[in-house]
């Protein structure tokens, strides 16, 4: 099911030290309108993510609508993003679920298709307290697949805090963490604490700002309208050339801060439709945006756009 990708310059050049390093799009996933998952389009989405300065893709993330799949949805989605992207390591798929068992069958399923990495939140139903994060992690590692956390207290209500990731990347359940507590202060706690966990930015409106304290890696939502640019801020920021990266930046900004919004899977899908890409409907309860908040969007990606940025 690999298609040939879409015509595009900027193909990524694999010298990551590990599979979670680089810019690892959270990718959207593409609905027909009778509400099926189209696999043919998600199949060329990644190929030209790949093909346009990206790493690699996470699907199954929240921006792929994860929890209105079916299990065989689900499993599909990961198997069609590793066939597409020709090599396994550059795929993490993520594995949310409501316990510890039923994630780490998720792993196991990444695992089988051939994932290099997983990305992992907290119990996402459930309050969890230290020991039962501990725990929880520790079940999804016994898959064998490098886990990545993801820290989004906003939507668990589970914090992990940066005392928290070092007590998991010491007991070896952990290898990185995706920041989305949109606190940039906690990238230098998190170094000092456990220096050997990679920090990876989480929300695309604190690139800059989290490149800048060491991240490796970015686990991006608007690349998925515009890789090209957002791969060029990417390289900027993390080699710290500011004179570059920092004009892009603001440039991008009124965009990239609708990946922090309740709207951020609409937002960017109608930011792939004004790009020319295949973003098109959600699924329920994720209804189409209306209104000023889709003027907002719509004038702030054809500004992008009027710049010559893709």
């Amino acid at each position: 099911m690999t298609p040939a990708p879409d015509a595009a310059p900027a193909a990524a050049s694999d010298d990551r030290r590990a599979p979670w390093h680089g810019i690892m799009v959270a990718t959207a996933l593409p609905f027909r309108e009778d509400g099926s998952v189209d696999y043919d389009a998600y199949a060329r989405h990644v190929c030209f993510l790949l093909d346009n300065g990206c790493d690699g893709v996470v699907p199954n993330g929240s921006l792929g609508e994860y929890q209105t799949l079916t299990d065989e949805e689900r499993a599909q989605v990961v198997r069609v993003a590793v066939e597409a992207a020709g090599d396994g390591r550059r795929v993490m798929p993520g594995t949310a679920a409501y316990g510890g068992a039923e994630s780490r069958r998720w792993a196991e399923q990444a695992a089988a298709a051939g994932a290099g990495s997983v990305l992992q939140l907290p119990p996402n139903a459930y309050r969890a307290d230290r020991e039962a994060v501990l725990a929880h992690y520790a079940e999804v590692a016994r898959a064998g697949l490098p886990v990545v956390a993801y820290n989004n207290p906003h939507d668990t209500r589970v914090d992990l805090v940066p005392s928290l990731l070092a007590e998991l990347h010491a007991a070896g359940s952990i290898v990185a963490v995706k920041e989305f507590s949109g606190d940039v202060r906690r990238a230098y706690e998190i170094a000092e604490l456990a220096p050997g966990l990679d920090l990876l930015v989480g929300a695309d409106d604190v690139l800059l700002e989290l490149a800048l304290a060491g991240a490796v890696g970015w686990i991006a939502g608007y690349p998925n309208a515009l890789p090209r640019a957002c791969a060029e801020l990417y390289r900027a920021a993390v080699a710290g050339d500011l004179a570059v990266a920092l004009p892009r930046y603001r440039t991008l900004h009124p965009l990239l801060r609708w990946d922090s919004k309740t709207e951020f899977v609409q937002a960017i899908k109608l930011s792939m439709d004004l790009a020319g890409r295949n973003g098109g409907p959600c699924r329920a309860p994720r209804a189409p945006l209306t209104g000023t908040t889709r003027d907002a969007v719509t004038r702030a990606t054809e500004k992008v756009l009027a710049e010559g940025l893709r």
